[in-house]
């Protein structure tokens, strides 16, 4: 709800530049103005706001989760976000970070990873296997 708030609130900053500076026969610079308003709005957003919003007042993002791989996990360090991803064909975890503008990007790869909800129906080599004998009395 706080990302539609932020657009309407950069739009209107936008509109109210065209309108006033038409209203005086500048429509150029209202033009120019109007274009610089959305260029900073975006670059704010991307580079600062975005994650911000979605980790302190439940704003929107999406993220997906590479093809092949199986999501796990997602924590906040900070103000950025780690996935944790596992590809089942190479039996390794991948920790992705998503920081403010992806400009610091962070990547862990763990081999031989084998989590234990690594695929349904399946059973790591760490997790016990329940057994279908009763027991003795």
């Amino acid at each position: 709800m706080i990302t539609y708030f932020y657009w309407a609130l950069v739009f209107a900053v936008a509109v109210s530049f065209l309108f006033f500076l038409g209203r005086a026969d500048k429509w150029k610079i209202g033009f120019i103005g109007m274009g610089v308003v959305l260029f900073i709005g975006w670059i704010a957003y991307f580079f600062h706001f975005q994650q911000v919003f979605v980790k302190h007042y439940g704003g929107v993002m999406s993220i997906s989760v590479p093809k092949g791989q199986q999501h796990i996990a997602a924590t906040w360090k900070e103000d950025n976000l780690w996935i944790e991803n596992y590809d089942p064909e190479t039996n390794t975890c991948y920790f992705n970070e998503y920081s403010k503008g992806n400009l610091l990007q962070g990547k862990v790869s763990i081999k031989n990873c084998n989590p234990l909800r690594a695929a349904p129906g399946t059973h790591s080599a760490s997790a016990p296997v329940p057994s279908t004998d009763k027991p003795a009395k």
